[in-house]
């Protein structure tokens, strides 16, 4: 089965907005889990418009599946997940002021500093993932960095699913099925959602993981939280 981890930022957004601990951030990933998540991810940025680099801190000691901790690795970025010691951490290549993760890693341009950093993990046994396009050989070329997993960038496969949903995945399924061959580890994220996940995941060889926030969080707001993620983690059985 495709593991689920939720992506706590949008808690944090609410949360932000008036001031105060409500919602508790760190009572909603203890929730996450109790709901069956099987993972918590979170995406501290500089300006910590979301997630607070005080909320990893208290976020890290309650989770008791798998901590993902994705962001830009900037020395302070690093320290962090250092200090932390996640279950994973996720590189995204967006500079701190990006919006929201909207492109995937260049492996060649980057490989160098990727496997300096990927090494700087591994010697404190954190597994690593880098956030990834299709293109083959940004896959191919991932393995030089040593790091364990690639997570697909999802939102081209998102924004074409109801158009022709067939053509939009295809780019996937050969990125994947390269990713298998060379033996990466395989994650998935950005803009999956109720209605293009089980798609994805019955056609996606070896799919790992698919990390989920914005939309998750938002069909809560519906169907409240613990059947939403019930309702995501049967699309991934």
């Amino acid at each position: 089965m495709t593991r689920l981890s939720v992506n706590i930022n949008k808690i944090a957004t609410l949360r932000n907005a008036r001031g105060g601990n409500i919602p508790d951030v760190v009572k909603t990933a203890i929730d996450c889990e109790r709901f069956g998540a099987q993972g918590i991810t979170v995406h501290p940025r500089p300006d910590e418009r979301h997630i607070r680099i005080q909320d990893v801190k208290d976020i890290k000691p309650i989770v008791t599946t798998e901590f993902n901790i994705e962001g830009y690795p900037s020395d302070k970025f690093i320290k962090l997940v250092l200090e932390i010691k996640p279950t994973q951490v996720t590189l995204v290549p967006d500079p701190p002021d990006a919006l929201t993760s909207n492109a995937g890693w260049n492996t060649v341009k980057h490989k160098d500093i990727l496997k300096d950093i990927i090494s700087g993990f591994h010697e404190k046994g954190i597994r690593t993932s880098i956030f990834i396009d299709t293109v083959p050989e940004n896959i191919v070329n991932a393995v030089e960095t040593n790091t364990d997993r690639v997570e697909l960038y999802t939102e081209p496969y998102a924004a074409n699913y109801h158009n022709d949903r067939e053509k939009a995945i295809n780019p996937f399924i050969e990125a994947a099925k390269l990713a298998n061959e060379v033996n990466l580890g395989l994650n998935a994220g950005h803009d999956l959602n109720l209605d293009n996940l089980r798609y994805f995941k019955e056609n996606i060889p070896g799919l790992l993981e698919v990390s989920i926030g914005h939309a998750l969080i938002t069909d809560a707001i519906y169907f409240g939280l613990e059947n939403t993620i019930q309702m995501y983690l049967r699309l991934l059985e």
